[in-house]
């Protein structure tokens, strides 16, 4: 909505730009007349019969809301609304109830039934807002209503309902910490939840709520860590920050070796020899695969254009990873100040810009300094020497501190340091003076027998330098090493006991410590002038200067009135002190988790929460192994072989580029093979039992479904007339004469309809056996496995080439994350891996059309996706839109009347989620390509593949 049409009057005039701004009239304190007259036609058009006229009032009561005016006083007229049946009203009835809910509680409390009856919308928007509108009352007496609104909105279809019922959670619990029992329950189902849209929004409910409860991470660590990539961007901030407290708590140090060892003895006997072959035996640390995920699917967030996830990715590397991997995230991080051997290969990336903002230019300046050594200090020098010209003064002071630093911390280039800070002495801009006698007088500090000349040159210099800082500092130094300048020292005191009255507050109070130190020191000579500049003092404005005046005369002029401290005066005034160190202000700031606000200012901020230390002993890695159902498992099974006689004596013709047969070609080419017929007769008598077996049992499914009035076939009506595309799984060359195909082979897989059936073909062509092919899962994501995967015998010697069918089922979970396996012979482990299309990830089911469109109506909004497009020449007609859809997806054809429009039905295979697909034509081979989807991210590259098979 833009601010112009929100604007807009209902006579569809364009907005009076001369009119008052809606606000308080500074003399009467009040509205202007002319905005009463402007709210009170408002009420008018929220009073009105007209949808569009309320339409139109709310838009611009939003977009006042937006431009922060006040709009409590509509309260009434809009909360009427919330009954409204037009959906886009209704919308944005709710947006502004959250705003004023809390403010307008009583009005909000008479609608409760109105937002209880929202959260049954058919339209996932309205239930979300209703929630929201619910969870921002912040009234105690609504608590067990909105627990069972949280409750069944943990449980809806829509994921962004879900994600509302999860941001809803800290509201309830900051209102009523006695619901935490029930709240857990909540946050424990949501983090089961495999939606990225709830993964973020949950985790925050679980960092808010029960931090503490780690508990319930163990199930869902591996699930968040391979979600973690497609989530939100603040989500993936969210969840990194849990991630990292959680794997302190559940992996040893992976730097728990590094330099560890005792040192040999010269003389070691028998027993310590015998020591040492034992620790020689003792295992190295081997990093938990759970610990090692974390740290393989954070890294490429690295690269997130969110500055956010870089930095929070970056503090987990820096907590979790071993030393050696923690270089990775030097090159993302430009402005933080690590280990200094981290980050000292890409010196020259913190060099500045001229065009580099103030803040970014002192960060740089802290990291080239903390950089810094024997080695580069050259180098660095010559760069500083260059900023000191710049026009940007704080930051030239920011470099002159610097290399103050730059001295403290590296001895041999300290003298250099110094001069060239004298040189700057004579520079013509007095705050770049200033800042340097500053910093000299710091270092001088160190050793100032000698470098009294630079004393002497920096007190002639008071007659010129006017900034008080710099007027002070050198006031200071002369007084303190008085003894160094025997001479000088007495004029300086002459010259500013003249110009005393007019000097600032700080330097005042630097001659009189100037007076009392000389007063000690030379009194013959000073005595005068210290009396002097105390009776100048005695009667300043400033009551600092009048009390240190009192307290001075009474310490250093002996009087009978005087007690013992007289005594000790000379040890008072003139006292070695230490020299100051010059410290970055970044420093000691380890102790404080990197990236957090409390490393930021230095503090302990509230809310922050400690990182765990390592433990000792790693904890039981079985806590975070799930349970896998029979309807999330992967089962590998034989289509029509016997397990043991699968590798048979059968030959082939051409080894490469074979596509693999359907199930009656393979029956055929098993009985034209020139293997015997005693090993080809029993797989095909099992094969055809099998075979009615599992069509009976369809048959019977088939039965079921309808009289539940599911409607929902097992096979596509509309089978592709493309040949099923070949994926080649492992390449003969790489195999060692042993090369894989795999194909979707889109028909139901019996063991379990809620996996995807992979059919496989399997070419030995090797010189040697291969004896006892099977498969093993390493790492499959989200829960997948694959097991009793049929072995494979060896291969006759006579024979040439032999190849073998299998199918496997994979549950992908409606992800199109790849799963990874290995393939196992006697000899040698092949990783191999299969990755699924998104049109692959669905099946088939049958709708009228009227069931389609009543099911599209309830999958708008946030689940519709729709793109306009311009068909390929070849792709004009029904049959060929057909034919490229039904390719790209494992979809059926809904029934039509218009001609102008085809209509495509499916459902995931693993949680049945329902996807449709329209595509209508229009003239000249414009056409629009509308996909409904309840998971959105599956329903985005599902209009991307179709894009591309429509339009190639």
């Amino acid at each position: 909505m833009s601010a112009s049409s929100a604007f807009n009057d209902e006579k569809g005039g364009s907005s009076s730009v001369g009119e008052p701004e809606y606000g308080h009239d500074p003399a009467s304190g009040g509205i202007f007349s002319s905005d009463y007259k402007r709210h009170d036609d408002l009420k008018e058009m929220l009073d009105s019969n007209k949808d569009s006229l309320k339409l139109e009032a709310m838009k611009r009561i939003v977009a006042m809301i937006a431009r922060g005016k006040n709009a409590s006083d509509l309260f009434p007229a809009v909360v009427k609304n919330v009954a409204c049946k037009n959906i886009e009203v209704k919308k944005l009835v709710y947006v502004y109830l959250v705003r004023y809910a809390e403010e307008q509680q009583d009005l909000a409390l008479l609608s409760i039934s109105t937002f209880q009856r929202g959260l049954k919308d058919p339209n996932q928007l309205i239930r979300a807002s209703a929630l929201r509108v619910l969870s921002s009352i912040r009234v105690t007496i609504i608590v067990p209503i909105m627990m069972l609104a949280i409750k069944e909105a943990a449980s809806d279809m829509s994921p962004y309902v879900r994600k509302t019922a999860a941001h809803a959670i800290p509201k309830l619990y900051s209102l009523d910490p006695e619901q935490k029992d029930q709240l857990i329950e909540v946050i424990e189902k949501l983090l089961a939840d495999k939606t990225t849209l709830v993964a973020g929004s949950v985790v925050m409910a679980f960092e808010e709520v029960c931090p503490e409860r780690i508990d319930l991470i163990h199930k869902n660590y591996r699930k968040l860590c391979n979600l973690l990539i497609d989530v939100e961007e603040w989500g993936q901030v969210v969840i990194i920050n849990m991630l990292t407290r959680y794997a302190r708590t559940q992996f040893l140090n992976p730097n728990i070796n590094e330099g560890g060892g005792g040192e040999k003895t010269f003389y070691g006997s028998d027993e310590d020899e015998d020591e040492d072959e034992e620790e020689k035996e003792k295992k190295p640390y081997v990093m938990d695969p759970d610990h090692r995920l974390l740290l393989r699917n954070t890294k490429p967030l690295l690269q997130s254009r969110n500055a956010a996830v870089v930095m929070a990715v970056a503090q987990l590397y820096f907590h979790l990873a071993p030393k050696a991997e923690v270089g990775v995230i030097a090159k993302a991080l430009q402005s933080s100040v690590l280990e200094p051997g981290m980050f000292e290969p890409y010196l020259k990336s913190f060099y500045i810009r001229s065009t580099d903002p103030t803040q970014i230019k002192v960060l740089k300046l802290e990291v080239l300094t903390n950089l810094a050594n024997e080695t580069n200090i050259s180098t660095i020098l010559r760069e500083f020497q260059t900023y000191i010209k710049s026009m940007d003064k704080d930051f030239v002071a920011a470099t002159i501190q610097a290399i103050g630093r730059c001295a403290t911390n590296i001895g041999e280039v300290r003298d250099t340091c110094l001069n060239g800070l004298v040189q700057l002495l004579s520079n013509r801009d007095e705050l770049v003076v200033a800042e340097s006698v500053v910093v000299i007088k710091k270092l001088l500090q160190m050793q100032p027998e000698k470098h009294s000349d630079i004393i002497k040159h920096m007190a002639k210099l008071t007659d010129n330098i006017q900034v008080p800082m710099a007027r002070a500092s050198i006031l200071w130094l002369i007084g303190e090493y008085c003894e160094h300048v025997p001479k000088i020292a007495p004029d300086v005191l002459r010259k500013m006991a003249k110009s005393f009255t007019n000097e600032e507050d700080i330097v005042k109070l630097q001659i009189i410590n100037l007076a009392a130190k000389l007063y000690l020191t030379n009194s013959k000579q000073t005595k005068l002038l210290t009396q002097y500049v105390l009776n100048l003092a005695k009667y300043d404005q400033n009551y600092d200067i009048r009390d240190r005046a009192r307290f001075i005369r009474q310490l250093i002029v002996p009087t009978e009135k005087s007690g013992a401290l007289s005594k000790y005066a000379k040890k008072l005034f003139l006292a070695l002190k230490p020299a100051p160190v010059l410290e970055s202000p970044f420093k000691d700031r380890d102790h404080f988790q990197l990236g957090s606000l409390s490393h930021l200012l230095n503090a302990k901020a509230g809310g922050y929460q400690e990182l765990p230390d390592w433990p000792e002993a790693a904890p039981d890695p079985s806590v975070r192994n799930v349970e896998v159902k029979e309807s999330v498992r992967a089962v590998g099974t034989v289509t029509y072989r016997d397990t043991g006689a699968l590798w048979g004596p059968q030959k082939m013709e051409g080894s490469e580029g074979c596509s693999f047969p359907r199930a009656s070609d393979s029956a055929s080419g098993s009985e034209s093979g020139s293997g015997s017929e005693e090993s080809g007769s029993g797989s095909e008598s099992e094969e055809s039992e099998e075979g009615s077996e599992s069509e009976e049992e369809e048959e019977e499914e088939e039965e079921k479904d309808k009289k539940k009035k599911k409607k929902e076939l097992k096979k596509p009506t509309i089978a592709p007339s493309s040949v099923l595309k070949n994926y080649e799984l492992l390449h003969r060359i790489t195999g060692e004469g042993l090369s894989v195909e795999y194909c979707f082979s889109r028909q139901p897989f019996s063991p379990d309809a809620n996996m995807v059936a992979v059919q496989m073909q399997f070419t030995n062509s090797a010189t040697s056996d291969t004896k006892n092919l099977h498969m093993e899962d390493v790492k499959l994501q989200s829960g997948m496995r694959v097991k009793e995967f049929p072995e494979i015998g060896e291969r006759e010697p006579e024979d040439i080439q032999c190849t073998a069918m299998a199918v496997m089922g994979i549950d992908f979970c409606d992800s199109t994350q790849a799963a990874n396996f290995q393939l196992c012979t006697h000899t040698r482990k092949f990783f191999v891996s299969i990755q699924p299309p998104v049109g692959e990830l669905m099946r088939p089911i049958f709708l009228t059309e009227n069931e389609f469109k009543k099911e599209q109506g309830q999958l708008m909004g946030m689940n519709e996706i729709t793109e306009k497009l311009t068909l390929d020449a070849k792709c004009r007609n029904e049959h060929a839109i057909v034919q490229r859809v039904t390719t790209a997806a494992n979809l059926s054809r809904v029934p039509c009347g218009s001609d102008k429009e085809c209509r495509f039905a499916g459902r995931t295979v693993t949680s049945s989620s329902l996807v449709l697909v329209t595509v209508a034509t229009k003239e000249e081979g414009a056409a629009q390509l509308t996909v409904n989807c309840e998971k959105m991210v599956i329903g985005t590259m599902l209009v991307k593949d179709i894009l591309l098979a429509l339009t190639q």
